[in-house]
Formats: structure tokens, sequence, C-alpha cells
């Protein structure tokens, strides 16, 4: 009964890394957008977020909102993670914001065994260190010294982005979705002041749409189905996959091809992020071995 047990959290815990994969892929799609837009970046903030919110509302249909330190604490990190980054954004060059917000995975691993006593495997370990180095080849050919306040809001971002995942996954046998809704509602009071006053276009609005509901709503649900099933650590490593599909989306649309030691980094965050999944695998492949579900 145990080992059923066991390789049944194994399969939910398989389906949560693909739906992450999902809404990873669904994240990266806003800097190509963004680029099509005239609205300020915090109108957009506002814009998608109020949409967002709006998704979240429909699909928990009745929020329980316990208003708990990890709730409120998690919606005040992420309002404060989408204002930093689009800033630093604006501040500094779009690859330093990107790099240096992913430093996220250091802070969850700092405060992770603080917070949540869970304490990162040596695979943890070795998947950090290689996105470590293939992040700085990726963008290591564009990582200036200049927009420095730019840069200390990218970092100030990786800590509050690192503090929303910590405060997601405390609510795990909860529900972490309230404290999206609220962190999106605190982002769309933000940033809607900003879209009031300007003047969308129809394309703006149509990429606002598509932020609001398919870039950050449907993705945020999936998100909150991983969080619950997943450890910490493993979140943000896997949402790492986010500033390196972003170029991919730009060679695609755009035709700009990657240099040297950009497809050498993102060749070994892939090698990483496959070299963690084949060791979940074999772990997932025991369970269900033990289970008599697999041969």
């Amino acid at each position: 009964m145990e080992d059923k047990i066991e390789a049944a959290g194994a399969q939910q815990e398989r389906k949560a890394v693909w739906l992450l994969l999902i809404c990873v892929t669904l994240w990266s799609t806003s800097g190509l957008l963004i680029k099509e837009s005239t609205l300020p970046a915090l109108a957009i903030v506002g814009g998608r977020s109020l949409l967002a919110a709006a998704v979240l509302a429909l699909y928990i249909r009745r929020p329980r909102f316990t208003w708990s330190v990890p709730q409120i604490g998690g919606a005040f990190a992420q309002a404060v993670t989408f204002a930093l980054f689009v800033t630093a954004t604006q501040l500094t060059s779009a690859a330093n914001a990107i790099l240096l917000q992913y430093t996220a995975p250091l802070w969850v691993a700092l405060f992770g065994s603080w917070y949540l006593h869970e304490r990162p495997r040596p695979i943890d370990y070795a998947t950090m260190g290689l996105i470590a180095v293939g992040m700085l080849l990726f963008f290591g050919d564009r990582l200036t010294a200049a927009g420095q306040l730019g840069n200390l809001l990218a970092i100030a971002s990786g800590v509050t982005m690192a503090w929303m995942t910590l405060f997601l996954r405390k609510q795990k046998d909860g529900s972490p979705y309230e404290t999206v809704l609220l962190g999106h509602l605190l982002a769309a009071a933000i940033g809607l002041p900003f879209l009031l006053t300007a003047t969308p276009t129809p394309l703006d609005w149509g990429i606002v749409l598509f932020l609001g509901i398919f870039q950050l709503g449907i993705p945020f649900i999936l998100y909150g189905y991983a969080i619950k099933r997943l450890p910490a650590l493993e979140i943000v490593l896997l949402s790492t996959l986010e500033p390196i599909l972003n170029p991919i989306w730009v060679l695609l649309f755009y035709g700009e091809m990657p240099g040297p030691l950009t497809m050498v980094g993102g060749a070994i965050v892939i090698i990483a992020a496959l070299m963690r999944g084949l060791v979940q695998g074999a772990g997932s492949r025991r369970s269900l071995r033990k289970a008599g579900l697999a041969g």
C-alpha cells in the first residue's frame, strides 16, 4: 500500500514538472510581445495583472483568504517582483535584468533550508552550478557595468522572486492560488494608473489581452499546481528555462542568431536540466517498480 502511494506521488510529481514547463514556456513569451507594444512597462504590468486576476478568480470561484503571513507575504513578494523587474528592465539591459533576477535559486537555497526545512540534494547543487555557468556564458557578452541602479533592482527582484516561491511553497498543504490572486491585484493597483493615462493602440490591447490571459493567468494556475508538489528549489531551477527561451522566440520571429557563447551557455543549461530530469526520472521509476506499476 505504501509503495502504491509513493508511486502515485511520483506520477503527480512528473505531471507537475510537465505543467511547470508549459507554464515557463508561456511566461517566456512576454519579452517578444512587450517589444511590439508602445505602452509604458508599468501600464503593461497593470493591464496584464488585472486580466490575470480575473482568470484566477474564475478558476478559484470562491477564494479563501486566510490573511496568513505566507499568503500576504507571497502576494507582496509577487507584486514587488513584477514592479522591480519591469523597472530594472527600463534602467538596464533586458539581459542584465533577466540574468540577475535568476539569481533566485541561490536565494532559495540560502533561505529555504531555514524557512522550509527543505535541504538541497547534491543533484540540486550540481544543477545550480551548471545553470549559473551556462547563464553567465549565455549573457556574458552583454552583461555590462552600465545601469548599476537597474542591476541592483534586478538583484532585488531575484530576492523577492525567491521569497515568493518560498511563501507559496509554505502553503503546499493549503491553496496558493489566493496568494497569486492577491499578488496580481496588488500589481494591477500599481500599474493601472499608468495604463489609464496612456493611449493604447488596438495592437497594444491585443498584447495586453494575450499577456494577461495566456502569459500570466493560465500559467499561474499551472504554477499553483506545481508549487504544491515540487520542492521550492526545483521550482526555481526549472523556471530558469524562461530566460533561455526568450531569445529563442527572438531567433524564430526576428531571425537574430545567438552568438557562440550564447549557444554554448544554452547547451549547458539544457544538459543540466536533462541531467536533473534523468536523475528524478530514475527515482520515479524505482517507485513505480516497487509498486508493481512498471517493468
